[in-house]
């Protein structure tokens, strides 16, 4: 699917892969976060971490009639406080989707894939 934008001079597409992949990319600027993780996660349990070109993979955008959803799995690094890394994840999200596409976000979902210890 994709969104409709109809201005004075034309119609805007945007579709559903552009918004995941300005979500995955805004995600990972936020501190405390490893990476994006695969919304289908192998059997055995482990989350793998996505490449920039593959921030889709980590999020679901779900449209309903005006509404517009977003599923985040992301993977958050040992030590951070899980849910100030996701409540500002939301927050930061919101806001870039907002800025860049001019979308009107209703709910930012997010799912913790796994914790990884930083190798530094």
């Amino acid at each position: 699917m994709s969104i409709e934008i109809k201005t004075k001079d034309g119609h805007v597409t945007i579709t559903n892969e552009v918004i995941a992949t300005v979500a995955g990319g805004a995600a990972v600027e936020c501190y405390g976060i490893v990476g994006m993780a695969s919304k289908n996660q192998l059997r055995d349990g482990i989350a793998e971490i996505l490449r920039k070109e593959n921030f889709a993979k980590g999020v679901v955008v779900r449209q309903q009639v005006n509404d517009i959803h977003i599923d985040m799995y992301i993977i958050v690094s040992y030590g951070t406080k899980i849910s100030e890394v996701a409540h500002n994840v939301q927050s930061q999200v919101k806001y870039k989707l907002e800025k860049t596409l001019g979308l009107n976000i209703d709910s930012i979902n997010i799912y913790i894939q796994g914790v990884r210890v930083s190798q530094d």
